[in-house]
């Protein structure tokens, strides 16, 4: 549709500003994790937000994550949180992983502003995801999903958006952990919705919801967390808390050869597809 296509002229923006024109984006090159953050909350500041920061320390070096706020119409003490982590590997522009997902997140935050929602939404941008801080009390999500359960915080559903930009028609384009191999399709023209057994109840609403608007081709699977890939991303951390968390995804690695490389660029994403999937 052509807001669609409005859509992925502004994804591709987001993407080539965090992955071209800044770059990596890491506590290693600290002005550029900087800039990131900054170019986030100055974009939902600009849809009319108050980005608020949740700063912390990470041997002697600052952080944060930043967040928006939509209170609820009704359900207000319950909280569905959607993030995408801003950080990129060291060493590479990271322009699907993950500048397509704090890309979404943007989007998404651009298009619910103003709306009044029954549960209380809170948009997050996360940072240190990626190693030497992924699996640890250092990672941003972590940090905010261990402050949600300090104040005992209703949080009914997370959604991280973790490297969404990828799309192929081809046979043989997707691959998968074993037995799923054995059960899903071999083009890797799909968006994934992924969560342990304990978040299932979740992922089927998530995507029984996706499929009642959209005819895009997903592909949904609860699995036990030590399978892999099905834990590597924010909703780890909301699981260790207790809390229901799923991941939306083009599966990474298993379908995007350019994974945690310096090849990993703006000009391999398919922003129109994005653009259908955010929508």
């Amino acid at each position: 549709s052509p807001d669609d296509q409005l859509m992925a002229v502004r994804l591709r923006e987001h993407v080539v500003a965090l992955a071209e024109t800044i770059g990596s984006r890491n506590l290693q090159r600290p002005k550029a994790l900087e800039a990131a953050a900054v170019y986030i909350e100055q974009a939902l500041s600009a849809f009319g937000y108050a980005p608020r920061r949740q700063g912390f320390d990470v041997n002697g070096r600052p952080a944060r994550n930043i967040e928006v706020e939509l209170p609820g119409a009704s359900a207000t003490a319950e909280i569905v949180i959607i993030g995408a982590h801003y950080d990129s590997v060291a060493g590479t522009p990271g322009a699907n992983d993950n500048a397509s997902g704090v890309a979404a997140l943007l989007e998404l935050a651009r298009s619910l502003a103003g709306h009044k929602l029954p549960r209380t939404l809170r948009l997050v941008a996360f940072v240190n995801e990626e190693p030497p801080y992924f699996t640890s009390d250092k990672m941003g999500s972590y940090v905010y999903a261990a402050r949600c359960r300090a104040l005992t915080e209703n949080v009914t559903a997370m959604v991280s958006l973790e490297t969404m930009g990828c799309y192929s028609d081809e046979p043989g384009s997707q691959r998968y952990p074993p037995p799923f191999n054995l059960c899903y399709p071999d083009k890797g023209n799909f968006i994934g919705f992924v969560g342990n057994i304990q978040s299932r109840r979740l992922l089927r609403q998530a995507l029984n919801s996706f499929r009642h608007h959209t005819r895009f081709p997903s592909e949904g699977v609860a699995a036990p967390g030590y399978v892999t890939g099905v834990g590597w991303s924010d909703h780890w951390s909301f699981w260790k808390h207790g809390y229901p968390a799923i991941m939306v995804t083009d599966t990474a690695f298993f379908r995007y050869g350019f994974y945690h490389s310096n090849l990993d660029t703006p000009e391999k994403l398919d922003y129109d597809r994005l653009a259908r999937v955010v929508a």
